[in-house]
């Protein structure tokens, strides 16, 4: 299978002040091409996994040729991780009463689940993500290095943050924190809800 780039759902310039236009152009054109590239280069060489989907493979990264399980590890974990985060981003968006209620269940409050999503976007070294992930049909949060996806823990992530230099570093240079205050107000709350839902129900079936 070859993958793709996916279409950008906004102009470059749709969530500032919170993410500057030509940080996301960068991140959107150059890193995630990048992922892409690589990931379809290393795919060449094993054209038996054409059939799966990178979402199989990172959950299953043992069954991956060793010569490729780098590449698609770090290439095909940047361009899935990537892929999410695009659409979770959208201003003025409100959390529902519904999916608060999720939250407040799950983290006491939402002002609690907030100060732990943070701490984990803070305090991970060097290059990551933080996330909000369904685990055993509860919600965590919990953070991974570099490019790594959440599904290789047997998790599915239903929100995410990079928090890699190159996705807030034009703007707010090395102040992460910064960063990540911005952030809260360009979650698309709507999106998340949607997967939480869907990925809920299927755990049902």
């Amino acid at each position: 299978m070859k993958y793709n780039l996916p279409k950008l759902p906004y102009a470059y310039d749709f969530l500032e002040p919170f993410i500057d236009a030509k940080t996301m152009e960068i991140h959107y054109t150059k890193h995630h091409q990048t992922y892409v590239d690589k990931l379809n280069e290393a795919l060449e060489k094993h054209p038996e996994l054409d059939e799966y989907e990178i979402e199989d493979l990172l959950a299953d990264l043992n069954a991956v040729p060793e010569d490729i399980r780098t590449a698609v590890r770090n290439h095909g974990g940047g361009h899935l991780n990537h892929s999410l985060f695009w659409e979770l981003l959208k201003k003025d968006v409100k959390i529902s009463s519904a999916f608060s209620k999720v939250i407040n269940k799950e983290f006491e409050s939402f002002d609690k689940f907030k100060e732990e999503f943070t701490k984990a976007a803070l305090s991970r070294f060097g290059s990551g993500w933080a996330w909000l992930v369904i685990h055993e049909d509860h919600l965590d949060v919990i953070s991974t290095a570099n490019q790594d996806s959440p599904l290789m823990e047997g998790k599915i992530p239903i929100l995410g943050l990079d928090v890699w230099e190159h996705a807030y570093y034009l703007k707010h240079m090395s102040n992460r924190k910064a960063y990540v205050d911005g952030f809260w107000n360009v979650i698309n709350w709507d999106k998340v809800e949607e997967i939480y839902n869907k990925e809920i129900k299927n755990k049902k079936k």
